[in-house]
């Protein structure tokens, strides 16, 4: 079997290794080809069986050009970088891995709302920068310090990383509330289950760890927003498609939202025309919730039990059955 990984760099800059891929046939890894449609894509898929995807796209055309490719393994969970249904018509497996980040995606949400609360970084940089060594007073604070005990906490989306912001949630005394359209006893035991409204009327914070669907897909909009409360903080490391970024950038400058904590935008890498580059209080991170190495060590090694499992016959993690 040949191999080729497209865009490898983000899964492995170097810190983990290919060799159990290269146990299974020949490989070829590329750092990065192109991350928007290219015949370059193609060119490079060649006369590969199985082409590993992270964000290239994998399209139709990419498909019909490329007979010899058997498989396309996505080094993630979404797999909306290829047709799929296309993929489906011409028999080519498309496999993906279903879970790997749960707890690292939980914890960097919640990191997100902390800085919020405390602005831990800026107010280090002021202290390195002499600031404290120099102050009248002897110590001082540029924002307002959140304090979250007591407050409450909106989950939409209270799937398996959702639960795991939940556990961190209620440990630091939050009340915690959910709106999930599948509920679970193992989310009645980590919140209380409620109808959107409710969730966008009563709670402090809101997290956004739903999936993008038609339903979902800018559930935070200008509507929703103005059933929130004034001063609402907003979490999204989920989908940036979530969010009407228009209408978080104007609740944002007019405070009803106090701050939001961003690590995904409607377009990715982030476009200089995007209107929360300009909105007061906007923590924005380079969509890097899922990259601690042992949540990467994971999608590499699911992704070889994908491929082992697809040269021997026995297909998993298969979304386009």
């Amino acid at each position: 079997m040949k191999i080729v990984v497209l865009d490898g760099y983000t899964e492995n800059p170097g810190d983990l290794s290919w060799d159990a891929l290269k146990e299974l046939g020949e490989l070829r890894v590329y750092d990065r080809i192109s991350y928007v449609e290219d015949p370059v894509i193609a060119e490079t898929i060649g006369d590969a069986d199985i082409a590993v995807t992270n964000k290239t796209p994998i399209s139709r055309a990419t498909i019909d050009a490329c007979p010899n490719l058997k498989c396309v393994a996505v080094l993630a969970t979404g797999y909306n970088v290829v047709d799929y249904a296309y993929a489906k018509e011409k028999g080519i497996p498309v496999l993906n891995v279903p879970t790997y980040g749960t707890q690292i995606v939980g914890q960097y949400a919640v990191g997100l709302l902390l800085e919020i609360c405390s602005h831990y970084q800026h107010h280090s940089d002021t202290v390195h920068a002499g600031r404290w060594e120099n102050n009248v007073d002897w110590c001082y604070w540029d924002y307002p310090m959140i304090e979250l005990y007591g407050k409450t906490a909106g989950i939409i989306g209270l799937g398996r990383i959702g639960q795991s912001s939940a556990r961190i949630l209620g440990a630091m005394g939050m009340k915690v509330l959910a709106f999930d359209t599948f509920q679970s006893e193992a989310g009645r035991a980590l919140a209380e289950y409620v109808d959107l409204d409710t969730l966008l009327a009563e709670s402090d914070v809101i997290f956004l760890h739903c999936p993008l669907f038609p339903a979902t897909e800018g559930i935070i909009n200008r509507d929703n927003i103005a059933k929130m409360k004034d001063g609402v903080i907003i979490i999204n490391n989920s989908r940036g498609q979530l969010v009407v970024e228009e209408d978080l950038a104007e609740a944002l400058s007019s405070g009803k939202v106090y701050a939001a904590g961003l690590d995904v935008v409607s377009t990715e890498p982030i476009k200089g025309d995007n209107p929360l580059l300009k909105a007061p209080n906007c923590l924005i991170t380079p969509h890097i919730s899922w990259a601690a190495q042992a949540a990467r060590q994971r999608i590499m090694d699911i992704t070889v039990s994908n491929i082992k499992a697809f040269i021997e016959g026995n297909p998993v993690n298969v979304v386009n059955k």
